[in-house]
């Protein structure tokens, strides 16, 4: 069984329990959709008292060279960062930097209702709520000493500009080489802007919702500091290619007038965000369908990413 499938041991919850609830029970353990470098269980909890609540426990896997307990740290502390201004995402209840009580590092959180949306009855107004509420989480400036947790977002969002060529999922893909060369040149441009605190995966798969409102922004693992382009940027890409420009676009001026400025550095994030989706955008469908976006299909979302990376390169496209 893969790592991230593995439910955490009856040993381990009985432990958490003692620690947050003592005399409470487990009454139901579940696997939550989405887990890829985590595994991810709703729990469940009758008290002593015979009243129900549920917890979410997250557990890292080994994924690359991160630090699991780095990761942990990380994700639990954005939580609390984000509860401080208010911004919709899941309540920290218990860090386990080492693993003493979960078996490996991870955290418990609040469980938020909801679900996800990938094919909105409302385009329009599912659009602007996306805009508002990451607007929101751009708003939040951390000082250097209060941000030593956070990723470097630049950096996090670039990693492909790192090799010496051309890598080779970007060689694979008809643009790829291209947009390589833009990145490199338009890397020596960029305009400074001052730091905020960036999701770096802000897109359909990690939102929940109720009803026309977001009611949690989840996955914070990656969570960073940098230029907040890279998630405007992303989320682009994202609606470009599973639903249309227009509604990418729709997205962007909406965001554009909840911060009151127009985003610094597009054309560059436009174009990182496309190495993503490299070597085949395809690879995203199945998730997309999952999700209820049954419109999308292979050929559907390779000419959006196609007609992104031109709008992008062209410099006067639809998102300039």
């Amino acid at each position: 069984m893969k790592e991230t499938m593995l439910p955490p041991s009856t040993e381990a919850l009985t432990a958490l329990l003692e620690k947050l609830a003592p005399g409470s029970k487990v009454s139901a353990l579940q696997p939550l959709l989405g887990s890829f470098s985590n595994s991810t269980f709703l729990v469940d909890i009758d008290s002593a008292f015979g009243v129900r609540s549920r917890i979410v426990v997250r557990r890292y896997a080994v994924f690359g060279d991160y630090d699991r307990g780095e990761k942990a740290r990380r994700e639990y502390r954005t939580l609390e960062l984000l509860k401080a201004y208010a911004v919709p995402a899941p309540k920290p209840l218990f860090l386990d930097v080492e693993g003493s009580t979960l078996g490996r590092p991870g955290i418990i959180t609040s469980f938020m209702n909801g679900k996800q949306v990938a094919a909105p009855k409302d385009p329009s107004a599912w659009t602007s709520e996306l805009a508002a509420v990451l607007s929101r989480i751009h708003s939040i400036s951390c000082e250097k000493n209060e941000a030593d947790f956070l990723l470097d977002a630049n950096s996090e969002a670039t990693w492909f500009l790192r090799s010496d060529g051309v890598p080779d999922y970007m060689q694979a893909h008809p643009d790829g080489p291209a947009v390589w060369n833009a990145l490199r040149n338009l890397a020596q441009g960029l305009r400074r802007v001052e730091p905020r605190l960036v999701h770096i995966d802000y897109q359909p798969g990690n939102i929940l919702w109720e009803g026309e409102h977001i009611s949690a922004v989840l996955d914070w693992e990656e969570a960073a500091l940098g230029d907040a382009g890279i998630d405007v940027a992303y989320l682009c890409t994202q609606l470009a290619t599973q639903f249309s420009q227009e509604l990418a676009v729709e997205f962007l001026r909406n965001y554009e007038t909840s911060i009151g400025k127009r985003v610094e550095n597009l054309e560059f994030w436009e174009l990182a965000a496309a190495v993503r989706m490299m070597p085949d955008p395809a690879a995203f469908v199945p998730e997309w369908q999952l999700l209820g976006n049954e419109n999308c299909s292979a050929e559907s979302v390779r000419q959006g990413l196609t007609q992104f990376i031109a709008s992008a390169m062209h410099g006067t496209g639809l998102f300039q």
